[in-house]
């Protein structure tokens, strides 16, 4: 059974703390030894078509400026927030933050192993734990809706007429291999954000905030249109996003980081 959105914000008061001063002395340590790359991208105010509508919204949405991490967390930058924050530790962690596969492509507790997944994208990574993670570091995760406009944007140097979603269909086209790339491997977009496509799925602070239902989409206001019904792609990603639970770990499902604008 899916676990409903205000199931999850309930179960986040049952979490244990990741920011007492131990370990914020052990984040700002981090941080300044350049361990954990912080870098985040300033995304500018604009408006954009989503793919959902429900019946009582408009066809364009204002998305106002964020920050967003350059690139999707990696393995290595995720062993940092392990190590200041026990309680996520593979062997740690209960079931109700994360399935059996969490972090499964470790060797250890605080051991990656394999050296040629340090800059990969950390995956097997449940909601409870990304969004740990960018709490630990003053940050959150994304909105569906910035994460949508932000990955939108089409890649540098790109042709005018090239058709982004044949991009991604070609990506999708392919299975998960044994071991990812590393971050920055893919492409960069004109907003300066790497792999937004091609690389990883990514978590989105509200990824349950749609649903489908007998081959129709749901919002949280309603029954919802598609914008493009010609956009496989992103029928594909709605849909990979519906079938999640926050607990859930996959292996070619990571997440970036974002940041409101102060």
């Amino acid at each position: 059974m899916k676990l409903p959105a205000t199931s999850v914000f309930i179960l986040l008061f049952l979490l244990p703390p990741v920011r007492p001063q131990a370990q914020l002395e052990a984040a700002r340590s981090v941080r300044a030894h350049g361990q954990v790359n912080t870098e985040m991208i300033r995304i500018p105010a604009g408006k954009f078509q989503p793919f959902l509508l429900a019946a009582d919204q408009k066809h364009e949405r204002h998305v106002a400026a964020f920050l967003l991490g350059q690139h999707a967390v990696t393995n290595a930058e995720f062993l940092q927030f392990v190590k200041a924050n026990p309680q996520w530790r593979r062997s740690s962690v209960p079931r109700l933050f994360a399935d059996n596969n969490y972090l499964s492509q470790w060797a250890g507790d605080e051991n990656i192993g394999n050296a040629a997944i340090r800059r990969s994208p950390v995956t097997n990574i449940s909601w409870f734990a990304a969004n740990a993670y960018c709490k630990w570091l003053g940050k959150r995760l994304p909105s569906l809706d910035e994460w949508e406009y932000a990955a939108a944007a089409r890649p540098e140097n790109a042709d005018p007429g090239a058709d982004l979603s044949r991009i991604i269909l070609g990506w999708y086209d392919h299975p998960t291999p044994a071991i990812l790339p590393a971050v920055e491997s893919t492409y960069r977009n004109t907003l300066g954000l790497w792999d937004m496509h091609g690389l990883v799925w990514e978590w989105v602070d509200d990824f349950n905030s749609v649903m489908l239902q007998g081959g129709n989409f749901y919002c949280a206001a309603g029954s919802a249109g598609t914008a493009n019904k010609a956009d496989y792609a992103a029928y594909m990603r709605y849909a990979f996003r519906e079938s999640l639970q926050a607990t859930y770990t996959v292996g070619s499902l990571g997440f970036r980081c974002a940041q409101d604008i102060k």
